[in-house]
């Protein structure tokens, strides 16, 4: 998730569980926890492009991180803090879960997780919510918040973040309950289209758990379908891109391209440029791939052969245009409006 959400949530983990012994310290420190992890992007100057997309969310996002360096945590606060009513245990407990937490939201997005790094570098995800979603952020960002304006004795203040936490795990709730509606629907429409695959990722589109989009792996390449809850009917539309695999025939047998794919968990397709080839990351898609003729893929990445016949790669983001007409036509779908 976004910086801020991860902020949100630490903050009121550590509100949780000392709170009520040291008051705006909790937050404070709770806060730091959940930032911690995504530090692990300060490493990218050091890193080339595969380097970067494999390091991101693994060590720091880890469940061996928690356990390994929450103790250390817990006892330079005890230091700093030693005339403070909290313990050791109360420290350590409160960078664990805010490591945790932090590592357990990521999950449900897109991007994977590598939650039992080292033991395994597979990203776990869950594709259940976007990664910058205001429906899950701004309430529990108010309630913890308005929380800190009370004292730490205040029956007030801890119902106020435990109201935080309730509302924003009853979103998360939801979105998986949106999730498995949409999957019958994708499912149903599939079958319907005697569509074969092998295999599907569904996730929601941005900043909502409404308009969800679909991508099943068939034979050849990919059909990538959306419906909102809010849709008329339960037709789904669903469009082809050939997967292309010939034009990595070149570039196979080299590590990083081998876990760059794997990265993708195989959800990519490709196509030729002047200099190389470009991989398209599916798992995110189009950020207007709800538009008639969609766009061009959030990520994708570019190989080439320099002078030197080594392998090169980048990535390349796109984004669209947001202005009026843009926020317009996405809010229109996401009410149902195909």
């Amino acid at each position: 998730m976004d910086s801020l959400t991860q902020i949100v949530l630490g903050a009121s983990v550590g509100e949780a569980v000392c709170g009520h012994k040291i008051g705006n310290k909790a937050l404070f420190w709770g806060a730091v926890a959940g930032t911690i992890p995504d530090l692990d992007v300060l490493a990218n100057p050091w890193l080339d492009t595969v380097e970067q997309l494999s390091f991101h969310r693994s060590f720091t996002h880890s469940f061996l991180f928690a356990f390994l360096l929450s103790p250390v945590f817990g006892w330079l606060l005890r230091r700093l803090y030693k005339h403070q009513s909290a313990t050791f245990r109360d420290w350590t407990l409160l960078f664990f879960l805010g490591f945790t937490t932090h590592a357990i939201l990521d999950s449900f997005t897109t991007w994977g997780t590598q939650l039992f790094w080292p033991f395994s570098n597979y990203g776990v995800a869950f594709y259940n919510i976007f990664v910058v979603d205001p429906f899950y952020t701004v309430p529990f960002l108010v309630l913890v918040a308005a929380a800190a304006f009370y004292s730490r004795s205040s029956p007030t203040r801890q119902k106020l973040n435990y109201l935080g936490l309730a509302i924003s795990s009853a979103y998360i709730l939801f979105s998986f309950i949106a999730k498995g509606y949409a999957n019958q629907v994708f499912e149903q429409s599939m079958a319907k289209q005697g569509i074969q695959y092998d295999s599907y990722i569904s996730k929601p589109t941005p900043l909502n758990t409404l308009l969800w989009t679909v991508t099943a792996a068939g034979e050849d390449g990919f059909y990538t379908g959306f419906y909102s809850l809010l849709d008329p009917d339960k037709e789904v539309q669903f469009a082809f891109e050939p997967r292309q695999e010939a034009l990595l025939q070149p570039y196979l047998g080299n590590p990083k391209l081998d876990r760059l794919l794997d990265i993708t968990k195989g959800y990519y397709t490709l196509e030729k440029t002047t200099e190389g080839v470009a991989i398209n990351d599916l798992r995110f898609g189009q950020f207007d791939g709800w538009r008639t003729g969609g766009g061009e893929y959030v990520f994708k990445y570019l190989l080439w052969f320099d002078e030197n016949k080594k392998l090169q790669f980048k990535e390349q983001n796109y984004r669209p245009k947001v202005d009026k007409a843009y926020l317009s036509s996405f809010a229109s779908r996401v009410m149902g409006e195909k």
